[in-house]
């Protein structure tokens, strides 16, 4: 995969060199609530990079790595789709540069991957990130309830979202 330029953010295969920065951005308290992690926050970024069924790209502002987004794909002709998560520094929060690197990503899933839906699961209150992935043209599609066990080991809802191919703004 080569780079891919959007507005403000260019994103590229994360690698090894990039691991402190990431691990730094997840052990932030705003991003470590919601991506959690144990003790050893670079170990699990490390790994994330060695999944085979995850590609990992470092969100690049100017020549400064301020996140990742990662996307997976379910290959299988009958249900074919590709879905993406991301995390971004919060000293870049409020920028626009989620949106953009959303869009980035999925213009390259739709155009260059040929995926038709894409789909994205946030927290269901996550306003931000929702907000964030309603401008790249996600749509909501329903409310899983008790998705996933916050960091207090009670269970929270999640919000499934998807974008059809036709629906992604550019």
């Amino acid at each position: 995969m080569t780079d891919l330029r959007g507005a403000s953010v260019v994103l590229r295969p994360a690698v090894p060199a990039d691991v402190p920065a990431l691990a730094a951005i997840r052990a932030t308290p705003e991003v470590r609530a919601r991506w959690r992690g144990g003790d050893d926050l670079a170990g699990e970024v490390a790994a994330d990079l060695e999944d085979p069924g995850t590609r990992c790209l470092a969100v690049l502002h100017g020549d400064r790595v301020v996140g990742m987004i990662q996307w997976y794909a379910e290959e299988d002709p009958e249900y074919r789709h590709a879905g993406i998560d991301l995390f971004l520094d919060p000293s870049v929060h409020g920028l626009g540069l989620g949106t953009d690197a959303v869009r980035t990503l999925a213009r390259y899933l739709v155009d260059g991957e040929g995926y038709h839906r894409l789909v994205i699961d946030p927290a269901a209150d996550n306003a931000a990130a929702i907000r964030c992935y309603e401008k790249a043209g996600f749509r909501p599609v329903g409310v899983m309830r008790q998705y996933e066990r916050g960091a207090d080991g009670t269970w929270h809802d999640g919000l499934l979202m998807d974008l059809l191919a036709a629906e992604l703004v550019r």
